[in-house]
This record gives structure tokens, sequence and C-alpha cells, in this order.
């Protein structure tokens, strides 16, 4: 099986958490105030308080350490205590409540907070954090989720905003190969569309996310991009668990719309992933005579080909995106982006066989195959149903994270 990752966030709508009111807060040392640290330190004004704030991170460090102790004598007192089975079961929850706020606290917000500054790199303004951080969470649920699969994973992004020309010849350089293998670059309707991939037969769990991580934090082009006051992303992530094409890294998703040729028609720019099979995509290629390149083998490649097909002709790229699910035979889940509405993820279940839950995040929606893939950020979720015909969510940056931000159809 294989594994869907997406986000789409808007700028933050709290303020960034001082010092003084986190390090308040551990002192308390009660759950509840842990657990408000913890939601105060998720999402971008988390990593504004905790990226490269060294003495701050050694605080709250030194913090976790001491209430991490607290944590185990709290155990050994319990199993050397005689009490009753009401109160054994009350403090073992506790106990529980507390190793949970304080493994997230190190393992998920100083973590995150490290390794966006690491992709970022000194000195890096608002918007570059705001970007590496959906690429983190990104990567971050993609390592969750290579249980699923993993001979293959991509992540790709979008960047709009920006304040590069179009003609820059490091765009152009890097948008020769047709096969959109890692690194390739894309321009539509002003948007910048970066990939990365990898793929290899045998391989371990994280090898996959290592090399995405390396390619994304040493390219210059996209710190470019990022770089800018007003630039914003959207990122679409997969681990292939390869069933229809050969693992390589044209067959990697996310794959995008383009054809060998263009047609009478220019179609709108789409990335998208699949989770199943097509099984009728070969009909699909000769019914609408898709022009696909001879390396390009997967069945994702006629979601969105087939998907910009659709959009050309019709005013509405949500329909479009409808009308290529609906004819997609199989049990499947589905991601896309066009570059028309780049602050847009549209998501699909049809059938009984694959799974997408959308979590409500700290100012951003960030979907996956499985809940595992999104409780780092967020402590509620929406599951999508595919038994009754499928269903469609389309996810707008606007209200993201608030379930007013979804639209279902």
């Amino acid at each position: 099986m294989c594994g869907i990752v997406g986000i789409v966030s808007r700028p933050p709508t709290r303020a960034t958490p001082t010092a003084d009111r986190i390090l308040a807060l551990l002192d308390d040392g009660s759950i509840d105030a842990l657990q408000v640290a913890d939601r105060e330190l998720r999402g971008l004004p988390g990593v504004l308080a905790l990226a490269d704030r060294l003495e701050l991170t050694a605080g709250v460090t030194a913090r976790l350490d001491q209430l991490d102790a607290r944590a185990e004598a709290l155990d050994r007192e319990l199993g050397e205590a005689a009490v009753a089975p009401a109160e054994l079961e009350r403090r073992s929850a506790e106990i529980i409540a507390l190793r949970d706020v304080l493994w997230a606290l190190r393992n998920d917000r100083l973590r995150t907070a490290r390794e966006v500054a690491a992709l970022a790199g000194r000195d890096a303004g608002d918007s570059a954090l705001a970007a590496y951080l959906a690429v983190q969470q990104a990567l971050s649920s993609i390592d969750r989720l290579e249980v699923r699969g993993r001979d293959s994973a991509g992540l790709h992004v979008f960047v709009y905003g920006h304040a590069i020309d179009a003609a820059d010849p490091a765009i152009a350089e890097r948008s020769a190969d047709p096969t959109f293998q890692s690194g390739g670059v894309r321009t539509a309707r002003g948007v910048l569309s970066f990939v990365y991939k990898a793929a290899a037969e045998i391989g371990e769990l994280g090898d996959n996310t290592r090399a995405l991580r390396a390619a994304i934090g040493a390219d210059d082009l996209l710190r470019r991009a990022v770089s800018a006051p007003e630039a914003r992303v959207s990122v679409l992530a997969h681990t292939r668990w390869a069933s229809v094409g050969i693992i390589s890294e044209p067959n990697t998703h996310p794959v995008n719309s383009e054809e060998v040729e263009s047609g009478a028609v220019p179609a709108p720019y789409v990335v998208a992933v699949l989770n199943g099979d097509v099984d009728n995509h070969a009909d699909l290629r000769v019914e609408h005579q898709l022009r696909i390149h001879g390396q390009i083998t997967t069945d994702s490649k006629v979601i969105p080909a087939l998907m910009a097909r659709h959009a050309a002709t019709a005013a509405d790229e949500v329909e479009a995106f409808r009308r290529t699910v609906a004819a997609s035979e199989g049990s499947v889940a589905i991601g896309a982006v066009s570059a028309a509405h780049p602050d847009r993820l549209l998501l699909a279940l049809r059938g009984s066989g694959q799974g997408v839950y959308v979590g409500l995040g700290d100012d951003c929606f960030i979907a996956a195959s499985e809940p595992y893939g999104v409780v780092e950020e967020a402590d509620r979720y929406l599951r999508l149903d595919g038994e009754h015909g499928g269903e469609i969510l389309v996810l707008g940056s606007e209200l993201a994270g608030e379930p007013g931000g979804v639209r279902r159809i």
C-alpha cells in the first residue's frame, strides 16, 4: 500500500509565544500547563519561538529532563504502592498523559524547530521558515507512512508569491527533463513547481526521506523562491509500493500533467498522487489519446493528465477533478493540486480499500493515508468515506485548520 501526504496552510493567526511564557508553563509542570505549552509550540509560532534560539531550547530541554525524571519516579512509586484498582487506574492514566505530552514536546516540537532551521539555513525570514515547516511536516508524515511502502518516495512543492523571473536560467536548466525526475522545476501561471524523488528496490526505513531532505536542503533555487516576503507554498508528497509500473524516478509520485506534445487547447498544470490502482488506466490512455512519455508507465500519470484535459474545456477545475475520479475504476485515493489554485488541495476517496484523513492543525490542513500521518500536527481529524459512491474534499488555505475551510462533495 502507498501513502499520501498533503499540506496547505495560511499565515499564523496567533502570536509567537515568548520564552518567558513557555518556560513558565514548563515550570508549572501540571499536565494542563504542559499541554498548553505543546499547543503553543505547534505551527509557525512554535518554530519562530524555538528556531535558532539556543538559550530557550536549552532551557526547555533541561526542564523536560527534570519532568522525565519525575515521571519515572511516579511510575516507581505507583509500582510499589498498595492502592485500590480505581485509584491505580486514575494514577496510571495521569502518568501516561504526562509521558505523552513530554514525548510530544521533545520529539515533535523541539525536533520540528530543529529540522526546519536546518532546512532553512541561518537568518531565514518568516516566509522561508513557513515554507520549510510545510516541507518538514510532510517529510515527518512520510516517515511514519513508509510502513505502507517505501520502494520510492516523492515530494512536490508549489511556490507562489515568489520574486523569481520565469526567464531565470536556473528554471530553464531544470525544466528540460520531460519525465519530471528529482530536481525538476516547472513554471505555470507564475507558480513554481519543484519535485524531489528517490527510488530504490531495496532500502531501509528513512532512506528515502533522508535523500529527499538532503536534496531539498541543497536547492538554492527553492531557497531563493521561498525567501520572498510574500512567498507561500503547498506540499504534496507520497511514499510508494509499486503495483503498476517499474520502480523508477519517472514512475515515482507526485506526477504532473505534462504530455509529450501540447494539445490544441492549452491545458492547466496539475500535479497528483495516487493510492490504489486505476484498473482502467490503459483504456483511459487510449480513449483520451493521452500522449504520455514512454518512460512513465505508472497508472497514476493518467490522473493529472486527464484532469488537465477536462479543466482545459471545463470552467471549474473541481468538476474536472470529479470527472477524473469518476472515470477511474478501482479502489483509489487521490490527491491533486493545480497551478491555477496552488493554495487549494483536492482529495478523493473511492472504494473501501484506501483511507484518507485530514488533520485540523495549527493554521494548516495536513492530509494523510493513516491517522498516524497527521497526529504530530493535529489532535482532531476528519475521515473520508469512499464506500457510498465516493467522496471529494476541497481544502482551501484561507481557513486552513478550521472545519469551515473544508468543502465536501
